[in-house]
């Protein structure tokens, strides 16, 4: 190979340039993205969701889209949690009663994950208490 070094020279060069933005926050002390901060219910009533944190961290939309299934195909309304309680299996009527500020709960985590959920396209979206 005559060309060796003037490749990896290249090589040296495209690297370097390829990974010039880490090495940017890296200097600037910025390793990784802020985990969002969520407002979470501050209803004393409602102290318990239907599901579990971390289950509903993970399983959210699956849950969401499951409840829209049986609603709109099977006609049932009625969801038992891991706890056995009954819940209406409602986004507007369950979830956004406790979770009433979608920008401060929903947007903050689907920004950070760059998610973009059409759950809006039908529902009405909580702008917050101070909205009602």
């Amino acid at each position: 190979m005559y060309d060796a070094g003037k490749i990896i020279i290249g090589l040296i060069i495209f690297v370097g340039f390829f990974t010039s933005p880490i090495w940017y926050d890296v200097s600037n002390g910025k390793t990784a993205l802020k985990e969002p901060e969520l407002v979470l219910p501050k209803l004393e009533s409602q102290k318990e969701c239907v599901g579990t944190k971390q289950f509903m961290r993970d399983n959210h939309m699956i849950l969401l889209n499951d409840w829209r299934n049986e609603v709109v195909r099977e006609g049932n309304r009625k969801y038992i949690s891991f706890n056995n309680k009954t819940y209406n299996m409602s986004l507007e009527k369950t979830c956004l009663n406790c979770h009433t500020d979608t920008k401060q709960f929903c947007d903050q985590c689907h920004n950070y994950l760059g998610e973009s959920p059409y759950c809006w396209d039908c529902h009405i979206e909580n702008q917050g208490p101070e909205k009602k």
